[in-house]
């Protein structure tokens, strides 16, 4: 089976995709652009998005399809039925918090108007609490040091990524959440990941990163 992997230079929502297919030995086609080639390059993107993913000529659009289909051909969606409904959980969980935290996000990057103190201290905190709380106490009850019990799957690498975006933005978060940091670690230290992930540290994380 062939792959090609549409999406910018950048890490973002892409980067787990490309570290499952690393570590499983899968060689793909990494297709990137750069912000300013986008608006033409979204002229002939299958949903007008990205990321998407060609494999044997198939168009699988969405970042989570994407990582979904990946990991359960290649070892990384868990276990069992179970196990699928909690990885698949856990990265719900992630996705409505960075949806929720972008209002912090273009206020801190100056891309809108507000005041960031406030938006921080009532949403962008108490958004990150009660997502990383459920993450941090799935990750204990495992025993593992990941979100399932049988080790690291998909949920964890989009975990570990954003997590790295947010210290990005917000330094402070590493510290607040200790137990994030260190899960974040174990996943990027993981001997499947880290050959990948030490020759992407020049790599910008996302579209925000300055």
């Amino acid at each position: 089976m062939t792959y090609k992997l549409h999406y910018f230079g950048f890490k973002g929502r892409a980067e787990p995709a490309r570290m499952m297919l690393y570590a499983a030995g899968q060689k793909f086609e990494d297709i990137t652009w750069t912000t300013a080639e986008w608006p033409e390059i979204k002229k002939t993107a299958p949903t007008g998005t990205s990321p998407w993913l060609e494999a044997d000529g198939h168009i699988i659009p969405e970042s989570y399809a994407i990582n979904r289909f990946i990991a359960n051909k290649f070892g990384f969606a868990g276990k069992d039925e179970f196990e699928k409904a909690i990885v698949d959980g856990a990265a719900d969980i992630l996705n409505d918090a960075l949806k929720d935290t972008r209002e912090y996000i273009l206020v801190a990057r100056e891309m809108v108007k507000g005041d960031k103190e406030q938006v921080y201290k009532e949403k962008f905190i108490p958004t990150l609490e009660k997502g990383f709380g459920y993450i941090q106490d799935l990750v204990k009850k495992s025993g593992s040091g990941f979100v399932v019990p049988s080790g690291v799957t998909w949920a964890d690498l989009i975990i570990a990524v954003m997590f790295c975006f947010l210290v990005e933005l917000e330094p402070k978060v590493e510290k607040m959440f200790p137990e994030m940091a260190a899960h974040e670690k174990r996943v990027h230290n993981h001997p499947k990941f880290k050959a990948y992930v030490d020759g992407r540290k020049d790599v910008k994380l996302s579209y925000f990163s300055k």
